[in-house]
């Protein structure tokens, strides 16, 4: 079933966001899904990590659990692989082993750290993907504009920022990776 290749989500574990945000990370992980794309994830139950496992398991998904063991409690259940790291550092490198797009849904301190980490591995050579970041309700607007600062004052040349793709519906980023 996943025949067109790997798709790394990076998202939130919070409990506490705006109930918005999961339903698109489910409708993203859904429709790659149905796709042909295996999903690879934080594989935890927490936030939207578990609402995007339960959603590729409804689904018939595939999805693979890239976990820290010191988090093996609450690895998520409906995993189709689940792969152990000792650090979160390793867990992503893990995580865009292979993949055709990384995917930064809204998310906190630890997506944000992920998606830089893509950002900087792809412009060294060592991640060849495509890169998005799902920009729901202005949420990544901070970061584009940054992004764009970086470039006026000199300190990111522009086809490094052209690296990453913001992008507002999940239907728009699939089409781009099937592109």
């Amino acid at each position: 079933m996943h025949d067109h290749g790997k798709i790394a989500v990076f998202c939130s574990a919070s409990n506490n966001i705006d109930p918005q945000y999961n339903k698109v990370a489910r409708d993203f992980v859904r429709a790659a899904s149905l796709r042909g794309y295996a999903i690879v994830s934080g594989g935890t139950v927490k936030g939207t990590m578990g609402e995007i496992d339960r959603e590729i398991s409804d689904c018939g998904g595939y999805h693979i659990g890239i976990v820290p063991r010191f988090m093996k409690d609450i690895a998520a259940h409906g995993l189709s692989e689940i792969h152990w790291t000792e650090t979160m550092s390793e867990r992503q490198t893990m995580m865009r082993k292979g993949a055709v797009a990384a995917v930064a849904l809204p998310g906190g301190i630890g997506t944000l750290d992920e998606l830089i980490e893509t950002l900087t591995q792809k412009k060294l050579g060592f991640y060849g993907g495509l890169v998005f970041a799902l920009d729901l309700k202005g949420f990544y607007k901070p970061l584009e504009k940054l992004l764009d600062h970086y470039v006026d004052t000199g300190m990111l040349e522009q086809r490094h920022r052209d690296m990453i793709v913001f992008c507002t519906t999940p239907e728009e980023i699939i089409e781009k990776i099937d592109e």
